[in-house]
């Protein structure tokens, strides 16, 4: 279950950022089909993370701030994408992506024994 979580949301990751090159591009029907794909990825990173909670015996505070940290992280990934859809100025939404993706990394990869590092 955590490798289709982390399979997941590197594959978002990915998607995400070729979705913010075809906006840049102009290419809008494109970018637009990667968002549609992009949507669905997000649904399958927050059912694996369900269901890595649910695996747990004990679901303590640091699990909980990571769903919330992942949820904004998937929030952020929409905000962005529509702002540059807009052209509109997104330099707070990319601090506050840069902030929200380390803490998800730093929760999931070192602080909590669920990590595939741990397991």
């Amino acid at each position: 279950m955590i490798h289709g979580h982390v399979t997941s949301w590197v594959l978002a990751l990915i998607l995400f950022i070729v979705a913010i090159f075809l906006l840049k591009a102009g290419k809008e029907k494109g970018a637009k089909i990667v968002q549609m794909i992009l949507r669905v990825l997000y649904l399958l990173i927050i059912a694996t993370g369900v269901g890595l909670l649910f695996m747990l015996n004990d679901i303590g505070l640091l699990y909980i701030l990571k769903a919330v940290v992942g949820l904004w992280v998937i929030g952020l990934f929409e905000m962005i994408l529509s702002k540059v859809a807009q052209n509109r100025k997104t330099t707070t939404l990319w601090i506050q992506f840069v902030v929200a993706f380390l803490l998800v990394l730093y929760l999931g990869f070192d602080k909590l024994p669920m990590s595939i590092f741990h397991v």
